[in-house]
């Protein structure tokens, strides 16, 4: 009895980190930047009993609380919620289920650090601002934190300003531009894209003509070790069977694989793969349409 109660926890461990609906909802509004949706929602969730051992929505509800915070009149309405905010993060992050949570999410952490040392540095002159209590949580909770480099626009990784990737980085702004484009099964245009869908338009946009189906765009690619994939190639996905998913890295040689994709939840977003408890498993292989430079 007490091996099947244990089973059950750890079930339930686990479940908190497995794809959700509610939870991939939550992830698409933060990413749009709708922060007082997205803590409302989450507030919502945490009174749901099938949400007791899932530390996901308090996560969002936490994250959305430093963002809302960098408004004046949040920040002076809020100042309890927004202290629960940063112990519960400082917390999350000392369990082995937070670290967990915290990498596959790692773009967004990534881009609250950049925020708030963004907002800190407007504060500086302020007499009446708690700096050094604010400083105290940045260096604590961020401190050992796999963070990837971001620019200032939500949902950008930064791309190598290298010229010898300067036709590496022409395809990548091409894909950049469809952020946020809705997912739509079988979409091949702006108005809604499926994986491959996506792939195919961007290389169209690019001069270049390739099969429109993941499975066979796979087949037509010249495959790259995982060393070697880099900026405006492919990586390929797999759920045990046939190839049934594509994204492009923007990754150099080197970095940590970081794709540009058509998500099912989110529509044309990033996600770092491997941080991704449901990406790196299903990596099938790697191959590129950029012909190697004569």
């Amino acid at each position: 009895m007490n091996r099947i109660f244990s089973f059950f926890l750890l079930f339930l461990s686990f479940h908190g980190l497995a794809q959700n609906p509610a939870i991939d909802h939550l992830e698409m509004l933060y990413d749009q930047g709708y922060y007082k949706i997205v803590y409302r929602k989450s507030m919502r969730l945490l009174d749901k009993p099938e949400y007791d051992f899932s530390k996901l929505p308090a996560y969002y509800q936490a994250i959305a609380a430093l963002q809302l915070a960098q408004d004046e009149q949040w920040y002076k309405r809020h100042q309890t919620k927004i202290e629960q905010a940063k112990s519960f993060l400082l917390e999350l992050k000392e369990t082995s289920v937070g670290q967990k949570i915290i990498k596959a999410h790692i773009s967004e952490v990534s881009f609250l650090k950049k925020d708030l040392d963004s907002w800190l540095a407007t504060k500086k002159q302020s007499k009446t601002f708690d700096q050094a209590h604010w400083q105290r949580f940045v260096q604590q909770f961020f401190s050992d934190l796999p963070l990837i480099e971001v620019d200032g626009n939500k949902g950008n990784v930064m791309v190598s300003n290298r010229p010898e990737l300067k036709e590496r980085n022409e395809l990548i702004d091409i894909a950049k531009k469809q952020l946020g484009v809705p997912y739509v099964s079988a979409g091949i245009d702006p108005s809604g894209f499926d994986c491959s869908g996506f792939t195919s338009f961007v290389l169209q946009q690019y001069g270049q003509n390739i099969p429109r189906r993941a499975l066979d765009q796979f087949d037509a690619c010249s495959k790259l070790a995982e060393e070697d994939a880099q900026i405006g190639d492919f990586v390929f996905f797999s759920n045990g069977g046939e190839v049934n998913h594509v994204g492009i890295l923007i990754n150099e040689k080197g970095q940590a694989k970081t794709m540009i994709h058509a998500s099912s939840s989110k529509g044309i977003s990033i996600v770092e793969i491997e941080s991704s408890t449901y990406w790196k498993p299903r990596i099938v292989g790697y191959g590129t349409f950029i012909s190697p430079k004569k």
